[in-house]
């Protein structure tokens, strides 16, 4: 599979994360009902310095979650890289909060957003800390149509699995969606749970706050990352 379509998993593995376990069992089954060839490898956050230069042999990024992360600029380019490059993006959990930090850093002119997680008394808490924290929790999420998500799953609602204590703030949802990042999930009380960018814009950037992976590790084949693998194996392969 040397010449195959590559995935850099950027995120700071750790066996005692389920969803690290759960990934590389989620992209065997995702590549098995894909037919594709794709491999994957992970990247430390710690070893992205320049991410342009680390990360051009990959066909798609995949910011996983287990945040803070060591290195959260190295983070935050990755997304940006991947965003600007047009490389299919999949951001979960702490992926999906830094990947909204990215948009509105540099799309939506919030220069100064920031994650509670990593600033608490930050002016722009573009991701802040939920009400009621969604540890190791359940529930139904709701696709809206015409959306990449729910073309993705083929239905209008699932049920997902959280392991979060932040989300992003609603307070922002305005500037974010009016730079032009469409908001595509939510929960039963209307919080958000996903955005995505339109498919004129990007072909695949989705970010969601709970973690799809994790179906694999009940041996069920996650349809997001079964649509990732497919974006990703459509990427021209990089020189």
């Amino acid at each position: 599979m040397a010449d195959a379509p590559s995935i850099a998993l950027v995120g700071d593995y750790s066996p005692d994360v389920p969803a690290h376990r759960a990934i590389p069992l989620a992209l065997e089954r995702a590549r098995t009902v894909a037919q594709s060839a794709i491999t994957w490898r992970w990247i430390a956050t710690r070893d992205l310095a320049d991410a342009p230069r680390d990360l051009a042999e990959f066909s798609a990024i995949w910011l996983v979650p287990a945040s803070p992360y060591q290195n959260t600029e190295g983070a935050l380019a990755a997304v940006r890289f991947a965003r600007e490059t047009r490389r299919p993006f999949l951001g979960t959990c702490g992926g999906f909060q830094h990947a909204a930090v990215e948009f509105a850093r540099h799309v939506a002119g919030l220069p100064a957003a920031t994650h509670a997680e990593n600033d608490p008394s930050g002016t722009t808490l573009v991701i802040s800390p939920l009400a009621c924290p969604l540890g190791e929790s359940g529930g139904e999420v709701h696709f809206s149509p015409d959306s990449l998500i729910r073309a993705a799953y083929g239905r209008e609602s699932a049920h997902e699995v959280y392991r979060c204590s932040y989300g992003f703030n609603p307070a922002y949802r305005t500037a974010l969606e009016r730079a032009g990042l469409r908001f595509t999930a939510f929960d039963p009380n209307g919080d958000i749970r996903a955005a995505e960018l339109p498919v004129a814009v990007h072909p695949f950037f989705i970010g969601t706050l709970f973690q799809p992976e994790r179906a694999a590790l009940h041996g069920a084949t996650p349809p997001l990352v079964t649509a990732f693998v497919r974006a990703a194996a459509l990427f021209p392969r990089p020189a």
